[in-house]
């Protein structure tokens, strides 16, 4: 036993082999590449129904979050990898349906006819929309926000997907990059995270310690 502050002793530990170390290290990096590839596919199978990969996501990012815990037998790190994990989740669902509408989607050049939220202190709205020839189109533009909101009259460039499985976007907002880089930054500093995590897990197991003291508070 380890005496701590206050006359607390700290549980000692068996240390583990460098190799035994090495594996379970691995194992957390490829379930943290894993988790990303798997809300990723889901996303795109479930195109229309995004709360279904949503809430895998967050199922998987916690549990993540735990072996990080059982790794690293600390609190500091896991709390870290909550930045990197919110690129994952937001990456990983909203690449799937931008990506679609970037590779079957039709671009139209529409205006703005009516907004629902008009005389009211709502800031979403739902735009009904003319196309170029002059047909009122069935399907409304979401946008939630007060700020840089369009205005009735404005003319808009439109995403729209013809198989109706994703919603329609402003064509400037339809950026499937950007999130494939979020995804793939998020999943980075996992890595980081997981390999800085299986280094002190090991040198705390080689030195007899165990839990940290904040750990076990928070338990």
């Amino acid at each position: 036993m380890t005496a701590l502050a206050g006359g607390a002793e700290e549980p000692r530990v068996d240390a583990v082999p460098p190799w035994k170390s090495v594996r379970r290290t691995v194992a957390v990096v490829f379930f943290g590449w894993a988790t990303a590839a798997c809300t990723a596919v889901l996303a795109y199978l479930m195109l229309g129904a995004e709360w279904i990969p949503i809430t895998v996501g967050v199922v998987l990012c916690l549990a993540f979050a735990v072996t990080l815990i059982l790794l690293h037998q600390a609190l500091w790190l896991t709390v870290l990898s909550s930045v990197p994990a919110l690129f994952v989740l937001v990456g990983a669902v909203q690449y799937a349906p931008e990506a679609a509408l970037e590779l079957r989607g039709v671009r139209e050049r529409v205006v703005i006819v009516a907004d629902s939220a008009a005389g009211t202190s709502s800031d979403s709205h739902r735009f009904t929309l003319r196309a170029a020839d002059g047909d009122e189109m069935e399907e409304k533009l979401v946008f939630d926000g007060a700020v840089w909101a369009p205005k009735v009259g404005d003319q808009l460039d439109v995403m729209r997907d013809p198989e109706g499985a994703v919603p329609m976007e402003q064509a400037d907002d339809v950026d499937a990059a950007g999130r494939l880089e979020g995804l793939i930054a998020g999943t980075v500093g996992w890595t980081l995270i997981a390999v800085m995590a299986g280094w002190r897990g090991h040198v705390r197991r080689r030195r007899g310690r165990g839990e940290s003291l904040l750990l076990r508070l928070a338990w």
